[in-house]
């Protein structure tokens, strides 16, 4: 099962960054090149296992941006990006993370109360991003139907899931 998932992350370059360990991947950096029969197996399974009872498919950019658009086109929701640039629209969301790695703030537009979203992206380490884009959703009384990752990394995605009170997906866990 994800066979061409598996064999793309088995003897894969991971990169320290300051201690954390970080998997340099197509689906995380698209280094070396996104396969469309991978992309398509990934598709297949988000398709499979989500909840696509939503108005819009969410993501994160930057690495969450060519599944939205996939999903987008393969189940005719529309999608919308969450921005590391603010636009200063009205209605804009800024919402600060800290991950393993790095910190910032990221910005939600187009969103509004009622709306109801998936939200996907390529991978949960520690779970900051996601951490506070659900609560920005959450306190701006958007529906989170379903979380949906390629990847699990360690342990993140599990304590997420509890603190969050919503079970993230993962097509493939990992281990580094």
């Amino acid at each position: 099962m994800y066979e061409r998932l598996k064999a793309s992350v088995i003897g894969g370059p991971v990169i320290d960054r300051n201690g954390y360990p970080y998997l340099v991947h197509p689906v995380t950096d698209g280094i070396p090149l996104m396969e469309p029969d991978m992309l398509e197996e990934i598709i297949d399974w988000m398709v499979s296992a989500g909840d696509f009872d939503c108005d819009r498919i969410v993501a994160p950019e930057a690495m969450g941006i060519p599944l939205a658009v996939a999903l987008s086109l393969r189940l005719r929701i529309p999608y919308s990006i969450i921005r590391k640039r603010q636009y200063g629209l009205e209605g804009e969301i800024p919402v600060r993370y800290s991950t393993g790695y790095s910190e910032g703030i990221v910005y939600m537009n187009g969103l509004k109360k009622g709306d109801r979203v998936v939200l996907v992206d390529d991978i949960v380490s520690s779970g900051g991003t996601l951490s506070a884009i659900v609560g920005a959703l959450k306190e701006n009384e958007i529906s989170v139907k379903d979380i949906l990752v390629v990847f699990g990394k360690g342990s993140g995605k599990q304590e997420l899931s509890e603190s969050l009170g919503i079970m993230i997906k993962s097509m493939l866990d990992l281990t580094l």
